[in-house]
């Protein structure tokens, strides 16, 4: 029997990327986004491989999780896998002369926006002792970087969730791991940025970035392991990079 996979964040990057390579490899998917034409174009092409279900909606309103999470039909309410992708960073700045808007939509999206979804879904797999939950970090939830602040933060919260939920669903049976990519070549840059392509361009020159697809593949590895297996914290680096600071640039 095919499981099902709920993907946030599925619109770009590593999130559609997951969806592509989950759809290929016999998993219905359910994919959701804020951005519904792009939601609509994903949904054609997967729907090539595998079954699927759409929901728009912004992770950052509690509201807006709950009435599409309800909304699933029956073909899709049984949730296997969660991937909580969604997430993004907004500005470069010192502390001191960071924006509060940035600050408030980093920390709705990647901290209340994975809380949101998890608590919708998790209460299932409880109820049937079984099910695995794929949170997606960083290595700036490893690692503090100059400027990083509140983006950095918010991602080691997102470490300490993933740490807290293994422990307090070890007795359900529910698999969870976090992987923590470092530079992946996707819109993160145009969204920190916000929309300036030339600064986001330079983030991934003179070196070869990780990809979103590579992500993706990782996740799948991780998710197809036998049920005694669980790969709790995975980093991920592109050879050229050492660490969060640290990079081999030609």
């Amino acid at each position: 029997m095919r499981k099902t996979a709920f993907i946030t964040g599925a619109t770009s990057g590593i999130g559609k990327a997951t969806a592509m390579f989950f759809a290929k490899n016999n998993i219905n998917l359910v994919i959701c986004g804020r951005r519904v034409e792009k939601l609509k174009t994903l949904e054609k092409e997967l729907l090539k491989y595998t079954k699927v279900h759409t929901l728009q909606f912004d992770v950052r309103f509690k509201d807006q999780v709950e009435k599409a999470i309800n909304s699933l039909p029956d073909d899709f309410k049984k949730i296997d896998v969660l991937i909580n992708n969604a997430g993004n960073a907004h500005g470069l700045s010192s502390i001191q002369e960071g924006s509060i808007d940035d600050w408030d939509a980093m920390i709705d999206g990647n901290v209340k926006g994975l809380l949101y979804v998890s608590k919708s879904i998790i209460p299932q797999m409880v109820e049937r002792n079984d099910g695995f939950i794929v949170n997606i970090g960083s290595i700036a939830g490893k690692e503090v970087y100059p400027n990083g602040n509140v983006y950095c933060a918010s991602k080691f919260a997102v470490n300490a969730l993933n740490k807290g939920m293994r422990l307090d669903l070890n007795k359900h049976n529910i698999r969870v791991c976090a992987i923590h990519p470092g530079l992946v070549e996707t819109e993160f840059s145009d969204v920190r940025f916000k929309g300036d392509t030339n600064k986001a361009k330079t983030v991934y020159q003179g070196y070869k970035a990780l990809q979103a697809e590579d992500i993706a593949d990782i996740i799948h590895f991780v998710i197809t392991r036998p049920y005694h297996v669980n790969i709790e914290d995975l980093i991920v680096y592109p050879t050229a990079q050492a660490s969060a600071t640290v990079l081999n640039k030609n």
